[in-house]
């Protein structure tokens, strides 16, 4: 939803004089392709103990790079597909994959932690469930005063959504779920 508030951050693209001593600078698109893959690597490892991506050929990996890098979504969802099944009897990922990135903090740039879609009970968690765990203060007060939004992909989904459903539906390209924290807007109109 839109509001008048600023974006939460700026970013800036340089195509020349690039800032070496205030930004990494990438050195080939091969390590780019190389940072997706792990990044993959590592989702796949969180939900599927890297089954999925093991059992695929290096001409996989290649297409689902291709697939990326060329705005193919066909070509790419072939196969990602794969990475975002997983066996009915086991309601869901071994662990959800995510990042959670807040402003204004400088301790770390994003809290990743391991967290199970389903509790022992089989009941599903929910996206409430997992900042409820990982960041508190980000949870609304009982009074339901909210000093926080939850966003990924832009979108504000609601807390009571399935961390599954999430991850399956709402995960990057790199098969985690990236989700902002961002101060709550004061413009807001109540």
């Amino acid at each position: 939803h839109a509001s008048n508030t600023a974006l939460p951050w700026n970013i800036t693209v340089h195509f020349k004089n690039f800032p070496e001593k205030d930004l990494l600078h990438c050195p080939s698109k091969e390590a780019i392709e190389s940072h997706f893959m792990a990044s993959i690597k590592e989702a796949d490892a969180l939900k599927h103990k890297s089954q999925v991506i093991n059992e695929m050929q290096k001409n996989h990996h290649k297409q689902l790079w291709m697939g990326l890098q060329n705005d193919k979504f066909d070509q790419f969802w072939a196969i990602n597909r794969k990475l975002m099944e997983y066996p009915p009897e086991e309601g869901g990922f071994r662990y959800i994959p995510f990042r959670i990135y807040q402003q204004a903090t400088t301790e770390r740039p994003f809290i990743q932690k391991l967290f199970r879609p389903v509790a022992s009970d089989g009941q599903q968690y929910t996206l409430r469930d997992l900042i409820k765990e990982v960041c508190p203060a980000a949870v609304p007060c009982q009074d339901g005063e909210k000093k926080f939004q939850l966003v990924i992909h832009g979108i504000e989904p609601m807390l009571e959504t399935p961390l599954q459903w999430l991850s399956e539906h709402l995960s990057y390209p790199d098969n985690f779920l990236h989700i902002s924290i961002i101060s709550q807007p004061t413009d807001r109109k109540s």
